[in-house]
């Protein structure tokens, strides 16, 4: 699979199967993590793997409640660290979301060409989520993930085309 099928195919998922992941396959994923660039390359990130169905249920319940994120046999937490990043993105402001985001995004296309299924979760309370996983002061939490096999066959399929706003709404050449 090519990289533009991974675009094509990757989905929201919410519903897992409890089907562990093997090994190879996750060190695979944390590579895609590892690779992806930051501004500057400063790398101002921690991402933590959650496997303990204790732990994933608390995040999930840190998540507002959101019970799926504990069906999947892996959570990924991405963590950055706002001092750590470049400080000056577009003129203000420093580039940890963003950073954290691309990794993410990395993560989420090479889980996709494996078969499996993420959802980016941006709707957390990022202090129980740091007290659950022991997150010092100084780091921020950017996202979770849960990272799993989804539970419904050929979920991972390309988009339906009429669901993405046409090119001519989001692409401006020259000039906004």
């Amino acid at each position: 699979m090519d990289v533009m099928q991974a675009i094509r195919i990757r989905r929201s998922v919410r519903s897992y199967q409890e089907t562990p992941i093997p090994a190879e396959l996750l060190d695979r994923l944390f590579e895609a993590l590892r690779l992806a660039p930051s501004a500057c390359n400063y790398q101002p990130w921690r991402f933590i793997v959650v496997t303990n169905p204790e732990t994933r249920t608390r995040l999930a319940a840190a998540c507002r409640n959101q019970a799926f994120i504990a069906q999947a046999p892996v959570v990924i937490v991405g963590c950055g660290f706002p001092a750590k990043a470049y400080q000056r993105m577009g003129g203000s402001g420093n580039s940890v979301d963003i950073d954290v985001a691309i990794a993410f995004d990395h993560l989420m296309l090479a889980a996709a060409e494996a078969g499996l299924g993420t959802c980016w979760i941006g709707a957390f309370e990022e202090k129980a989520v740091k007290e659950i996983l022991g997150v010092p002061e100084e780091a921020k939490v950017v996202a979770l993930t849960p990272l799993g096999y989804p539970s419904e066959p050929g979920l991972l399929r390309p988009a339906e085309e009429s669901r993405r706003l046409p090119r001519a709404q989001v692409i401006a050449f020259e000039r906004f």
